[in-house]
């Protein structure tokens, strides 16, 4: 066996030593250069972006058997791959509760949510927008056997009341109903149930999304009452200071709105929903 001296010894820690430190510092230049990268340069180099969604919202997002295979569809969605194909990157879809979807876009689990997502000001504070592509009012779903009984806001005074959790119809119900017991849940089809076992009275959701869960459940019927949320509709949230990707974003919606393209996805979803 060969014997080293102490000096060629310490010459090839120190050389280790050198070299560990060189990855360090190169991967540490890495990390700071993919940092300094914008939100838009990132997905670029990425070759794609991710979208956050809550599928269980007709016609703006919903599952859907097609071919044979569950995708997410809807309004939401085609808008969603629109935006993808001006940037030239293809499209990742996630799909979480509607209350998760801002605490994922500030953990950069996503790029950008859409899912009916009205910019309120507490909403504004945590993250930016996109300009409004959409806008609708809200109705209020109770079962049919009940269409005598609850006829006016009046009626459901001190009833019981439901809502997606962390939604805007929290707000208005809280807002438009008197004495109210709201229920919050995270999943609309959670709140239809529990309008058709009895457990809550009515759900306030926003009227195309009530429209297609009446049509499917004949036991339920839309009170004659609507409201409008004051806050200007639907938009795209972005992560703040993503200034570049809402202004890419934006030149999309423009041209969607220009020629009508939102429209036609709104009721190219809606038959999607009525073809269940």
């Amino acid at each position: 066996m060969k014997k080293f001296s102490k000096s060629a010894i310490i010459s090839l820690i120190i050389g280790v030593a050198i070299l560990f430190t060189a990855c360090g510092n190169a991967t540490a230049s890495n990390n700071n250069a993919e940092e300094s990268l914008s939100k838009l340069d990132q997905i670029k180099k990425a070759g794609k972006i991710v979208v956050g969604t809550s599928a269980d919202y007709p016609p703006y997002e919903f599952h859907k058997e097609v071919n044979g295979k569950d995708e997410i569809v809807g309004f939401d969605i085609s808008i969603a791959k629109e935006i993808a194909k001006d940037l030239g990157v293809e499209l990742e879809i996630k799909d979480m509760d509607f209350d998760g979807l801002l605490l994922a876009l500030n953990a950069d689990k996503v790029d950008f949510v859409m899912a009916g997502m009205t910019p309120d000001p507490e909403r504004v504070k945590a993250v930016d927008f996109s300009k409004i592509y959409y806008n609708a009012v809200h109705g209020i779903v109770i079962k049919a056997e009940n269409k005598d009984t609850l006829k006016t806001v009046d009626d459901l005074t001190g009833k019981k009341i439901g809502a997606q959790k962390g939604a805007i119809q929290e707000k208005i119900a809280e807002a438009e109903i008197k004495d109210l017991q709201l229920k919050s849940l995270a999943k609309i089809p959670d709140l239809i149930l529990e309008v058709k076992n009895n457990k809550i009275d009515a759900v306030v959701m926003e009227k195309p999304v009530a429209d297609s869960y009446v049509d499917k459940n004949k036991d339920l019927m839309l009170m004659d009452v609507t409201f409008d949320d004051g806050e200007g509709g639907s938009a795209v949230a972005v992560k703040k200071g993503s200034t570049d990707l809402v202004n890419e974003i934006n030149k999309t919606l423009d041209r969607l709105i220009k020629d009508g393209s939102v429209d036609k996805f709104v009721l190219e979803a809606i038959e999607m929903v009525d073809g269940e």
